[in-house]
């Protein structure tokens, strides 16, 4: 069980960060729309406060644990960035990425969000498990 402590830990600071978020500014913490607002040159020193803390979290977690956890990409930088591109795409095609819909959609009983991270969850699995097969 300890092994999950971690995780557990940063699932209930992400809640509490956009519950916060929500709260304080009246926004929704989708880091889809918060990095298109920044370069954009929108509310630059909420975005920019924000994406920074998202930046700076690792560096605090290394801090505080020695360093970071271990972790091991298998696939080629290209196929790494055309997952991006199309993580992209999939966050413009859904209004919204899976901090926005999963987190505080699903929180305020957006049937649209129910429907997107339903989407979501549905293709990651199909995904994991297509990978899984070919392999």
């Amino acid at each position: 069980m300890t092994a999950y402590w971690n995780a557990l830990f940063g699932g209930l600071l992400i809640g509490v960060s956009a519950v916060l978020l929500l709260i304080a500014n009246g926004r929704v913490a989708g880091i889809s729309g918060i990095v298109g607002r920044l370069l954009a040159g929108q509310r630059v020193l909420d975005n920019g406060a924000f994406v920074l803390g998202l930046v700076l979290g690792p560096l605090v977690f290394a801090g505080l644990n020695g360093s970071l956890p271990a972790m091991t990409i298998s696939a080629s930088w290209p196929w790494v960035i055309l997952a991006g591109v199309l993580v992209g795409f999939g966050t413009r095609m859904g209004s919204g990425c899976t901090s926005g819909h999963g987190i505080i959609g699903l929180a305020r009983f957006s049937r649209r969000s129910l429907a997107a991270t339903v989407i979501l969850l549905t293709a990651g699995i199909l995904t994991a498990s297509l990978t899984e097969l070919v392999r």
